[in-house]
């Protein structure tokens, strides 16, 4: 049933703004166009986000006007959705490792402090259900997606609803925030995530779009598999790390 009290206030504020405000196209310094903002519910509660979205100013740019976005935005929530991936990964989690029904489901996030309505865990299952299910996903739709841009910034998520649940892995795409690859696994080894970073380059070379820098956190696994999988990509640490 649908929820009948309002959404719960934001418990903190988060500003982000992107890795690199020089423009990709013609190189030259972009400029801040506005700000966006959105709400999140996480795991650890509601975050209003405010985005600083920045425009290329050159007009013989291909790219002029264009908004550029965060790139840790995507490794909040999914485009235009209002829950956080880490929400999504602990209901598919709850569904299929654990077997747990929507009504079950919903009395988990409730006692975890999520004001959410029962539909709203159906939705997020469909998201999960999307994200495990992106290796069957259309090239032809991808390419669409990506060609105007050229080229891919990869970012790597890792997503662990609870100690001891698997992990979702999600490689996308900083520019369009487009998902390109989206797996559970048991492991976060350099082993496991070596593969997945070949299949987004694959995919990548397949479109007939570079692969031209990869975005992830610290922990030394990670480094080493990008270090594997590609090789002379550059490698940038995001802003916390």
């Amino acid at each position: 049933m649908a929820r009948k009290t309002a959404r719960p206030p934001a418990t903190q504020q988060v500003t982000l703004e992107p890795l690199q405000i020089t423009c990709r196209a013609c190189g030259s310094r972009m400029r801040m166009g506005h700000h966006s903002h959105r709400t999140v519910t996480t795991l650890a509660g509601v975050t209003r986000l405010t985005l600083k979205v920045y425009r290329c100013r050159n007009q013989a740019c291909p790219r002029y006007h264009q908004p550029v976005r965060p790139e840790e935005e995507g490794g909040w929530a999914l485009p235009h959705g209002e829950f956080g991936l880490d929400v999504i990964v602990l209901v598919g989690a709850l569904r299929y490792q654990q077997l747990r029904s929507i009504p079950q489901i919903h009395e988990d996030l409730l006692r975890r402090g999520l004001k959410v309505a029962q539909r709203t865990v159906t939705d997020q299952l469909y998201r999960y259900e999307e994200l495990v299910a992106l290796h069957l996903a259309d090239a032809q739709r991808l390419k669409e997606r990506l060609k105007g841009q050229k080229q891919v910034i990869l970012a790597l998520d890792g997503l662990q609803p609870d100690v001891g649940h698997e992990v979702l892995w999600v490689l996308r795409d900083c520019g369009s925030g487009e998902v390109l690859v989206a797996r559970s696994l048991l492991g976060a080894t350099e082993s496991d995530l070596v593969p997945l970073l070949e299949e987004a380059a694959s995919l990548c070379r397949k479109l007939d779009i570079p692969v031209v820098g990869v975005i992830t956190d610290g922990q030394h696994s990670i480094r080493n598999a990008v270090a594997r999988a590609l090789p002379g990509v550059p490698h940038q640490l995001c802003h916390f790390h």
